[in-house]
């Protein structure tokens, strides 16, 4: 199946209100727009660079959602042009999403990551600093904090990441259950093209998907 076919029947087999992110890391506007015509309405980008050169080719037809970790010398590129950013996980980039968006007097709909696998090497705060990042977030009124994302360790065996999934679940219900003024809990992002199914399962509503749109790449 071509890419346009594999859109489609994600898309057929997702719950409503899930939402479907393409996943478009080393993607060509091309690859892109094919997955357009077969549904997709929110594309998430890795690199900003990279997301400003496809954005230059493909514009407003999708949402933009910033998922890798950004870089504060590229934040004030970035919030020209994306819709939400997925991934801040420190008042530092926090901060300057801010400062960025005061400049251009918009608000910014953010998700905090969490690091649900307590790994080292991976971004994402740590479950019980979440609240925390959260309340500080709050307090700025050029950033609206509208869920949680976890990327959550990669597994052969999509069944072994849902201990990870449950563990952001349970932050995201229990920082909602505060109703903290100004936040908006809305999205729980979590899932990727091999374990989207079990993120679902355990009350993901956007998934993050590539190689099952685009194939793997070469």
């Amino acid at each position: 199946m071509g890419i346009r076919e594999n859109v489609r029947a994600i898309l057929s087999e997702l719950p409503s209100g899930v939402t479907l992110v393409a996943a478009t890391k080393q993607r060509s506007p091309e690859e892109i727009l094919e997955a357009i015509e077969g549904g997709i309405e929110v594309v998430g980008e890795n690199y900003a660079q990279e997301a400003e050169a496809k954005y230059g080719v493909i514009g407003n037809r999708v949402k933009w959602h910033f998922i890798g970790h950004p870089q504060r010398n590229k934040i004030k590129k970035l919030v020209q042009f994306v819709d939400m950013i997925e991934t801040v996980d420190s008042w530092e980039i926090a901060l300057e999403i801010e400062k960025r968006c005061a400049a251009l007097n918009r608000v910014m709909p953010v998700l905090v990551e969490v690091n649900s696998g307590r790994e080292p090497q991976k971004a994402g705060v740590l479950p019980e600093e979440a609240e925390g990042l959260i309340r500080e977030i709050a307090k700025h009124p050029h950033l609206r904090v509208m869920g949680v994302m976890t990327m959550g360790p990669m597994f052969g065996d999509p069944e072994d990441s849902r201990p990870y999934f449950v563990e952001t679940r349970k932050v995201f219900e229990r920082i909602r259950s505060l109703k903290i003024p100004g936040v908006e809990l809305k999205y729980l992002s979590m899932g990727m093209s091999n374990s989207y199914r079990v993120a679902i399962e355990e009350g993901a509503n956007i998934v993050r998907i590539g190689t099952k749109i685009f194939g793997r790449r070469e």
